[in-house]
């Protein structure tokens, strides 16, 4: 079976409903950056696992769950088998995995009194990477969710996993020994 099919060159796509949009459609916009907030997790699970933080298993689940998401993204909530669908293959007890982790993270982790730059090491600079990325994919989910298209679980969850990726980078750069570096106002 051949990687290439043609039938995207004239510029539009399939769903996984079968259903035609163009690649500059919004859900298009919005799988892109899911994927791309994977590929991010990915490259910050790489570092993790040199740095052997503990944060490797974990974040190679998260990939998988954001493999859900972009399932939920590309299967518009336009019938009753899509929306059962959806409720079952991804539900809030993913969102509460990822708070029970964050809980635990930072239980470990000193009180966070100020703003703080991106350091602390390789794994956790692409720890913070991955959740600007998480960002930006939560951001093109918001209107899929409005219009009823996408299930609000995954706005959620792409919510609480920046929350997440923020707490990751900050229990990476303690594994690593690294001091985090504070913002510090012009003065």
């Amino acid at each position: 079976m051949k990687i290439y099919t043609k039938t995207g060159d004239a510029g539009a796509s399939d769903l996984y409903t079968m259903e035609r949009r163009e690649k500059d459609d919004a859900t298009f916009d919005a799988l892109g950056d899911v994927d791309e907030c994977n590929v991010a997790v990915g490259i910050a699970r790489e570092f993790c696992v040199e740095e052997k933080n503990g944060l490797a298993e974990e974040l190679a689940e998260i990939q998988s769950r954001l493999l859900d998401v972009g399932s939920r993204v590309a299967t518009p909530l336009t019938t009753s088998e899509a929306r059962a669908a959806a409720r079952a293959a991804f539900s809030e007890a993913h969102v509460e995995m990822l708070e029970r982790r964050i809980d635990a993270m930072s239980e470990e982790l000193p009180a966070l009194t100020s703003f703080l730059l991106v350091s602390g090491g390789r794994a956790s600079v692409f720890l913070h990477q991955a959740r600007v990325v998480c960002r930006r994919a939560e951001r093109r989910c918001v209107p899929l969710v409005r219009r009823g298209e996408c299930p609000d679980v995954v706005r959620v969850y792409l919510n609480r996993l920046s929350d997440y990726m923020f707490t990751a980078a900050r229990y990476a750069a303690m594994k690593a020994g690294r001091a985090e570096e504070p913002y510090k106002k012009a003065a």
